[in-house]
């Protein structure tokens, strides 16, 4: 019923930047919380960054170099990445929760590498 896209993903260098976008579709009114998770290969899914209309949270190892935001008119979720380690490469999904039906939804994800 939540359709997730994610875009943005790529090749950067260490100490760059790079802003991953994600688009909902569908039933996207009943959306309480968005987010970004990843996960790195033999690594479990980490959480990233959530977005409510009550504000930010981050995972500690992006605090201060990520920063989550969203587009209501757009439909659209970002997340802007700076300084860029190479211990952030991962695959980075796109997360929306539904209080209403309970419903937890993903994106196909979107690799982001960075080189040293």
């Amino acid at each position: 019923q939540v359709q997730l896209v994610e875009s943005g993903g790529g090749l950067v260098q260490a100490g760059g930047s790079l802003r991953l976008s994600c688009v909902a579709s569908g039933s996207i009114s009943s959306i309480n919380v968005m987010g970004w998770y990843r996960q790195a290969p033999g690594k479990q899914r980490e959480l990233v960054a959530t977005i409510t209309t009550g504000g930010t949270n981050y995972g500690d190892s992006v605090k201060g170099r990520f920063t989550v935001s969203r587009d209501n008119a757009k439909n659209t979720m970002y997340l802007q990445m700076n300084n860029l380690k190479p211990e952030d490469t991962a695959v980075y999904y796109c997360n929306a929760y539904q209080w209403s039906k309970r419903g937890n939804y993903w994106g196909q994800g979107t690799q982001v590498t960075v080189s040293s």
